[in-house]
């Protein structure tokens, strides 16, 4: 008995660490994904990307409240007033650097959205397999089941061994939503 349980625990371990190698494996692909989309981005998309990361940390914070500190205090408690109140330059070149900030940090949520759209992309693919693979695996329990006598017509098993269109879906949940959307709508109305 002590040697099937010792057994039965190396055989737990040597699938554990089966299991720990198959998910490194695939956290490398994933790696080795992003990566190679980070390495196909212009020298533009990756200046953006680097601007956007600086813009949104605390340094950034930090140099904008000693910055306008400073314009504010130098130009309202010294003699060396080159801009004074209402700082009228302070304003302009704040509006400039408001509209470069912006479109660096929208050319990089856009390249974010581009590995977003991969990754859900690969995530349906892998769904649409895994679904395959369900209903093969339901084909051949119940193939099984006939074999060695056990008959179970059961409607829900039936229904998913039906092979499943992804546009059908996608047009059920499209009318779903403007169901919905409609249905919001008249009650806004009233």
């Amino acid at each position: 008995m002590d040697t099937r349980k010792a057994t039965s625990r190396k055989a737990a371990k040597v699938s554990t660490e089966r299991l720990e190698e198959e998910l490194q494996n695939n956290v490398e692909k994933i790696i080795a994904i992003e990566q190679e989309h980070k390495d196909n981005q212009t020298r533009g998309e990756k200046l953006s990307e680097v601007i956007a990361r600086f813009c949104g940390s605390m340094t950034f914070v930090y140099i904008h409240i000693v910055w306008f500190g400073g314009w504010v205090l130098l130009n309202s408690l010294t003699s060396f007033a080159f801009d004074p109140f209402p700082f009228t330059f302070l304003t302009l070149v704040v509006s400039l650097e408001a509209i470069f900030l912006s479109t660096f940090i929208l050319i990089s949520q856009n390249n974010e959205t581009k590995l977003t759209e991969r990754r859900n992309h690969l995530d349906l693919q892998i769904n649409i397999l895994a679904e395959q693979e369900n209903t093969r695996m339901l084909e051949l329990v119940r193939l099984i089941a006939r074999k060695v006598g056990v008959e179970h017509d059961d409607p829900k098993t039936e229904a998913l061994l039906e092979h499943v269109e992804p546009v059908k879906i996608v047009e059920q949940i499209v009318t779903a939503k403007d169901e919905d959307n409609n249905n919001k709508s008249d009650t806004d109305s009233e």
